[in-house]
């Protein structure tokens, strides 16, 4: 194995994704960044951007964006429901 392709592979960013279904989607996305904000102050932990996202009517998103190497530590407290490489 090469060490610099798997070294490389770690500085990827990260989207950890919330989905939210219904009528209130929106809104509780929305107030689930504010959560997402708190904590990473509160563990003092980097991250690139929290933001929620309009789907459609009845579907948001709320997610964050951390590098790979500091991926587990979010993924294990918040346990988002999905995640994918950022572009």
């Amino acid at each position: 194995m090469n060490i610099f392709v798997k070294k490389s592979t770690l500085n990827r960013k990260i989207r950890l994704i919330w989905d939210f279904r219904g009528p209130e989607a929106q809104e509780i996305a929305k107030h689930h960044c504010v959560h997402l904000k708190e904590f990473s102050e509160k563990e003092n932990l980097n991250y690139h951007e929290i933001s929620s996202k309009l789907i459609s009517e009845m579907y948001s998103i709320a997610y964050i964006t951390v590098d790979e190497s500091d991926m587990t530590t979010y993924r294990d407290a918040l346990k988002p429901h999905r995640g994918e490489v950022a572009k």
